[in-house]
């Protein structure tokens, strides 16, 4: 499996605080069967501040480490950048990087409680100037659990999202895996990643997520979802069936 969302790197953000803790993880990673992580530590969250120099820097000592223990397992870097007024400038510029350094994939995190007004606009610049937009776990915020519409308008437009595996698996309670439920049903999503800080609050939960996956949806709801993964490692196209809106009553009726 491919991990496209980890805060796997040591001291950069809320994720592993230790390279022990970064081993544990990794080590956590093999034994689910994930043999690719791209390394997400957070950055312009009003907290931390990753520039891409650095977690290139940090990607490859954590590498090193990993050989040296025997851990079979690859890091790539990456950066989840919450959304902000000089993204395109900071692409320009390669202090913001995009999923795997070289693809055309860049993560967006909205605000946990809203969504920006100047959103939509951002989005549709970063895909202008050459970029595919994910904006990563959207079931989690505020403003789209009460108005779905506005993650419809989104994705019809080309943008991308990636839900949490353990939303789908109910860890973040029944309403959020109801409403991440409602937008895998609507075509509304693309990715399902771990998005782990640790191997105990905030764990992979990957091969639970893709199983309750394969039992609700079926099979190639899986391979969708794992195909995908692998289709931005290599920087190809990920295409998916046409979004539907979700009935606001049925969004309304979850609480």
């Amino acid at each position: 499996m491919i991990d496209i969302h980890c805060h796997i790197l040591p001291e950069l953000d809320d994720g592993a605080q230790t390279l022990e803790d970064s081993l544990e993880m990794a080590r956590a990673a093999v034994q689910e069967g994930i043999h690719t992580i791209i390394a997400t530590p957070h950055h312009m969250n009003g907290k931390y501040i990753n520039l891409a120099e650095n977690v290139i820097k940090e990607v490859s000592a954590l590498n090193l480490q990993l050989k040296e223990n025997n851990i079979p397992l690859t890091i790539l870097p990456g950066q989840e950048t919450r959304i902000n007024g000089e993204m395109i400038n900071n692409l320009q510029r390669h202090q913001l990087l995009p999923l795997n350094q070289t693809s055309s994939y860049v993560f967006v995190e909205l605000p946990s409680d809203h969504v920006p007004r100047y959103t939509t606009q951002l989005l549709f610049d970063i895909q202008l100037a050459g970029y595919r937009p994910i904006i990563v776990h959207p079931e989690r915020n505020q403003q789209l659990i009460q108005n779905p519409d506005v993650l419809y308008k989104m994705v019809e437009k080309g943008t991308l999202t990636q839900v949490t595996a353990a939303s789908v698996t109910g860890k973040f309670g029944k309403n959020i895996q109801k409403f991440t439920q409602k937008i895998i049903e609507a075509n509304l999503t693309h990715f399902i990643a771990s998005d782990a800080h640790n191997t105990t609050t905030r764990r992979f939960c990957l091969s639970e997520a893709y199983e309750e996956i394969r039992n609700r949806y079926g099979e190639d709801f899986l391979h969708f979802f794992m195909e995908n993964a692998e289709l931005i490692l290599e920087n190809q196209t990920v295409v998916g069936e046409p979004p539907e809106k979700i009935g606001r009553k049925k969004i309304l009726g979850i609480f």
